[in-house]
């Protein structure tokens, strides 16, 4: 059990992600998406402080001002993702935002020039088609949400990009505390300009939900992750993390009564291949090809 327990604690985090589409969508039948977002990155932000007080004491003015910039982008991807679940399903709200993975090298081609590899245009080419497939509509039309979902996967690769470059200058605890508190505050601020009052209904299901994604989806997931990541590769974790969208579709259909059609499957699966190849560059593939092929010699 030991040996496997990087891969167990990913495929944890991979299940309480997809359940956290779930319960966003459950949040927004009492909540607005500021609401929901605040109470989120609160409660995550305030966890955090407390668990890493130590990492706070350490945070400089640019590790500060580099934990904004995330955090700001942070807030507009769940903002968008937020929204698109009133005009979407939860499932095909995962499924698009997982394109985020494909997104990301064709960010640091446009502001850096890197080049791009063959796998990152191939899933490109498939996440185009899985999207096509999945949101465009008989008559040609865009779901509004699917919409609003692409535009917060592309907030998401944003935010993933300048993760990977602000994380080889300052510490990733810090910089994440400072996003999440970033966050509320941008979330807190259009609940104040909006006029919103917040009212929960007697049972308290949207405070249980948003408060759900704040403990579970976001603080105990990425507590999960740092730990798990140190005991498996890259490629392994890449595939593990990319069975969120699988699960936010199982969990649907289980607890939200979902229907699925032949075009989310298809849709689906060209999705997750895109994200599997752009991710691993299918290096497992490889070496398993290598394998057979030295065995052969």
């Amino acid at each position: 059990m030991r040996k496997y327990a990087g891969e167990l604690g990913l495929v944890l985090v991979a299940i309480i992600w997809g359940t956290g589409f779930i319960a966003s969508a459950i949040s927004l039948e009492f909540l607005s998406p500021y609401q929901v977002m605040a109470i989120r990155f609160l409660i995550a932000a305030c966890l955090m402080a407390l668990i890493f007080m130590k990492h706070l004491r350490l945070l400089t003015r640019p590790a500060i001002m580099a934990g904004i910039v995330l955090g700001v982008f942070l807030f507009f991807a769940f903002l968008l993702q937020t929204l698109g679940l009133q005009y979407t399903t939860p499932s095909k709200n995962a499924f698009l935002t997982a394109v985020n993975v494909v997104i990301v090298p064709f960010i640091g081609f446009l502001l850096y020039r890197r080049g791009l590899d063959k796998y990152g245009l191939i899933g490109a080419i498939l996440a185009i088609v899985g999207v096509g497939i999945l949101s465009v509509e008989l008559n040609g039309t865009f779901n509004t949400g699917d919409m609003l979902t692409l535009l917060c996967a592309v907030c998401f690769a944003f935010h993933i990009f300048f993760t990977a470059e602000f994380v080889k200058r300052y510490a990733p605890i810090g910089l994440t505390i400072v996003q999440m508190f970033t966050a509320f505050v941008l979330s807190l601020l259009v609940i104040l300009v909006r006029g919103e009052t917040i009212h929960f209904a007697l049972d308290g299901r949207g405070l249980l939900a948003a408060s759900y994604l704040g403990i579970f989806s976001t603080t105990v997931a990425f507590l999960v992750q740092t730990v798990a990541q140190k005991y498996t590769t890259e490629t392994k974790a890449a595939i593990i993390l990319s069975t969120e969208a699988l699960f936010g579709t199982l969990f649907s259909i289980l607890i939200l009564h979902e229907q699925l059609t032949v075009r989310m499957i298809i849709g689906s699966i060209l999705i997750l291949a895109a994200v599997i190849t752009a991710e691993t560059k299918l290096a497992f593939l490889q070496n398993k090809m290598s394998r057979r092929y030295n065995g052969n010699d």
